[in-house]
């Protein structure tokens, strides 16, 4: 983790993994290098857990008749009051604005809710093709002091 002294807004990071769900623990120790100031714990929290959707979905779907080695890119920016995450694949695209209208179905049990999610997570969630590539968006404002510590007291 980069302490504060050193992290210079905007703070950009890029990666590329495969289409492969094994990748999700390398994206997800990835993502840690932004567990820290100006980036709120529990706003990282809710990121992490809204990039672990995003990633899944790109594989499950945009992916899902892909060549494993389809890669799937990822960006983080960190500014003084946001993060914005985004998510590029080569699928066929969805209308973001239908599935986010769709109610959560009861017998939802192990998939269908990650847009949902990120729904909630996001202050903005946007969804373009730029050619090739489909660009999942998700910009969060900072909900609170950014060095303000978890409930345990702390930071991981």
């Amino acid at each position: 983790m980069l302490n504060n002294a050193q992290l210079k807004l905007p703070y950009e990071k890029r990666i590329q993994v495969d289409t492969n769900l094994k990748a999700l623990p390398q994206v997800l120790a990835w993502f840690e290098q932004f567990n820290q100031p100006p980036v709120p714990y529990s706003d990282w929290l809710e990121c992490q857990l809204a990039l672990a959707e995003a990633f899944t979905n790109a594989v499950r779907h945009a992916h899902a008749h892909k060549a494993p080695d389809t890669p799937i890119d990822i960006e983080v920016i960190v500014y003084s009051q946001t993060i914005e995450l985004k998510v590029w694949d080569y699928g066929s695209g969805f209308d973001l604005s239908d599935l986010a209208k769709r109610p959560i179905e009861a017998d939802y049990r192990e998939h269908g809710r990650g847009i949902k999610i990120m729904q909630r997570i996001a202050s903005e969630l946007n969804y373009q093709q730029v050619e090739q590539r489909n660009c999942l968006q998700l910009i969060k404002h900072f909900s609170e002091d950014p060095n303000s510590a978890d409930q345990s007291g702390s930071r991981k």
